[in-house]
C-alpha cells in the first residue's frame, strides 16, 4: 500500500504529450509546477516530440520566467504494432525546474 502511494506521487510531476493543442499541456505544466513546486517532466514519443519542445518553450518564455530546462533525455523505444511487427520510435524527456 505504501509503495503504491509513493509510485503515484512520483508520477504526479510527469506530463505526457499527445495530440491535444500545446496550450492544454502548458496549462498542465504550470498547474503542476505551482502545486508541487518541484521539477516537472515533459515526456513525448514520435510525432509529439515537436509539441513537447513547444510546450517547454512556451512555459519557460511566457508563463514561468524563472524556470530552467534542467535536463533533456532522448532515446529510442521499440514498440510492437497490432500485427506483431516491431518498430523503433524516438522519445524525449524534458525536465523543467527552478
Amino acid at each position: 500500500m505504501i509503495r503504491r502511494i509513493v509510485d503515484s506521487m512520483a508520477e504526479d510531476n510527469i506530463i505526457y504529450i499527445g495530440k491535444k493543442p500545446a496550450m492544454n499541456y502548458v496549462l498542465a505544466v504550470v498547474t503542476q509546477f505551482n502545486s508541487a513546486g518541484q521539477d516537472v517532466t515533459i515526456k513525448a514519443r514520435g510525432r509529439s516530440i515537436s509539441r513537447a519542445v513547444d510546450v517547454a518553450e512556451i512555459t519557460r518564455n511566457r508563463f514561468l520566467k524563472d524556470a530552467l530546462v534542467k535536463n533533456i533525455k532522448i532515446g529510442t523505444e521499440s514498440v510492437k504494432d497490432e500485427d506483431g511487427t516491431t518498430s523503433n520510435v524516438s522519445s524525449i524527456e524534458i525536465v523543467i525546474g527552478k
